[in-house]
């Protein structure tokens, strides 16, 4: 058994209101050094917090979030530089950095939810398991 950390995907359409939709589970699991995704948009479910809600504007949304797990939301970029406390220094890109850019809370339309754990022996079940019930 491996432990994991998750965050269910948040869409709120109207930001000062605070309501949301859950659209998606990101699941990281350092020890099978897994990184997943998935996603599910009910239209029908947004539209009842906002009729107006830009659903092709939120499934793009989810489209960089699965990019960024694959690690090819900056492919045609090249390796960054970050400044430190300490200085400068080359930026890593791998599973746990960019789960950490993921989890990151921000104030957009797709926000993440607060960050759970568990452990799992098979972590895309478990992803699967957690789309189903915190999703669909």
């Amino acid at each position: 058994m491996s432990p994991y950390q998750y965050v269910s995907l948040r869409c709120v359409p109207r930001v000062e209101r605070e309501e949301f939709v859950n659209v998606g589970v990101v699941l990281y699991c350092p020890d099978e050094a897994f990184l997943g995704v998935r996603t599910a948009v009910d239209e029908e479910r947004l539209r009842a917090l906002d009729p107006g809600v830009d659903i092709a504007a939120v499934r793009s949304a989810l489209a960089a979030v699965e990019k960024v797990c694959l690690g090819e939301a900056h492919a045609d970029f090249g390796p960054g530089v970050r400044a430190t406390a300490y200085g400068v220094r080359e930026s890593r890109d791998d599973a746990s950095t960019r789960f950490g850019f993921l989890k990151a809370p921000r104030s957009t339309v797709l926000q993440p939810g607060p960050v759970h754990g568990g452990v799992t022996a098979d972590p895309a079940r478990t992803l699967e398991h957690l789309l189903e019930s915190l999703v669909l």
